[in-house]
């Protein structure tokens, strides 16, 4: 059984947000990590680990693209907490003033919680508390050090049990999405206002490549594309289109999404961030596409299953279209 350290991550939203903005958030999550989890009404936890390697980014680059994105998209602060599970993360992200990530990592997690008060750790009322008071446990590691039995001698056996996992940091709960993902979303934030078109076409052309590569791992087909420019005023454009057929295949959701741009006719707008959604997903077994006499397209596809057999070997940046390369 794979023991690979987990990297859990606890966004607070510093906001109060209406339904359709919480699930536009969301959304804009799984353009980083399909294993999001809501946390209604202002919080979202998202398991990173499977992430790090595609984006190639430490844990805590990932959570400071995550809250960028936040800022830029939906000018949303937060606050964030990243540990190796989602109770820990979520105490950390309390733990953390606005704007700053608290991350506790492998190994960290004792010296961290027991100073702490026993009100620190999740589903500690005030009757537990009074109880725990009484015989001179205020803090988490002194939960941690008491023995077991006398602990069940004070709560019960169940409530004991529990608290004391807690108190020693453990909590096997995944992060679990309520619902399969019915729609994917890549995006990309610019370093600075970009007023080139050619850059433009980079960009999108990028991401185009990016959401092909997502849905050939997942085995999945889009009927549909989305295309999202948002500006340095932050206002934003958002066209869509029916894709010929279901695919994906990146050149033919590169074509799409750069017809879209092309359509915008941005000139000399001054873009910021670019975001590419597709939607209407099909398993990848219902695939058609139109039967061609150029050998040409069935030579691209054997050469996109190539590379993405290098990218799956060599990581995801092993192998780029040639407008791509640095």
């Amino acid at each position: 059984m794979s023991t690979r350290q987990r990297h859990i991550a606890h966004l607070h939203l510093l906001a109060g947000l209406t339904e359709a903005q919480y699930g536009d958030i969301i959304e804009l999550m799984s353009g980083v990590t399909p294993h999001v989890q809501a946390i209604p009404p202002n919080a979202v936890q998202l398991d990173l680990t499977s992430a790090l390697r595609y984006f190639d980014l430490s844990p805590y680059d990932m959570v400071q693209m995550t809250m960028m994105r936040l800022k830029l998209f939906y000018d949303i602060d937060s606050s964030a907490g990243l540990a190796g599970n989602r109770m820990l993360a979520a105490m950390a992200a309390d733990a953390s003033a606005p704007g700053d990530t608290t991350w506790i990592r492998d190994g960290q997690a004792a010296d961290w919680l027991h100073p702490r008060p026993v009100t620190a750790l999740p589903g500690i009322g005030r009757a537990t508390a009074d109880t725990l008071a009484k015989h001179g446990l205020h803090t988490i590691g002194q939960v941690a050090d008491i023995p077991a039995a006398t602990l069940q001698r004070l709560l019960g056996a169940g409530s004991a049990r529990l608290l004391a996992e807690r108190a020693r940091g453990h909590d096997p709960r995944p992060v679990a999405p309520s619902e399969p993902a019915a729609h994917l979303v890549a995006d990309l934030v610019l370093e600075r206002d970009c007023l080139d078109p050619a850059w433009h076409h980079r960009s999108v052309l990028g991401l185009a490549d990016q959401i092909g590569q997502r849905l050939r791992g997942a085995s999945q087909i889009a009927r549909r594309l989305t295309l999202t420019v948002r500006y340095a005023d932050h206002s934003s454009t958002t066209r869509t289109r029916t894709l010929p057929e279901p695919t994906n295949h990146s050149p033919a959701l590169a074509a799409a999404a750069l017809g879209l741009l092309t359509d915008l006719g941005l000139q000399r707008a001054r873009v910021r961030a670019f975001a590419i959604r597709v939607d209407s997903l099909l398993p990848a077994g219902s695939a058609y596409w139109q039967l061609s006499l150029d050998p040409g397209d069935a030579r691209a596809r054997a050469a996109e299953a190539a590379t993405d057999r290098a990218r799956r070997r060599f990581g995801p940046k092993a192998v780029r279209p040639a407008a791509l390369a640095d």
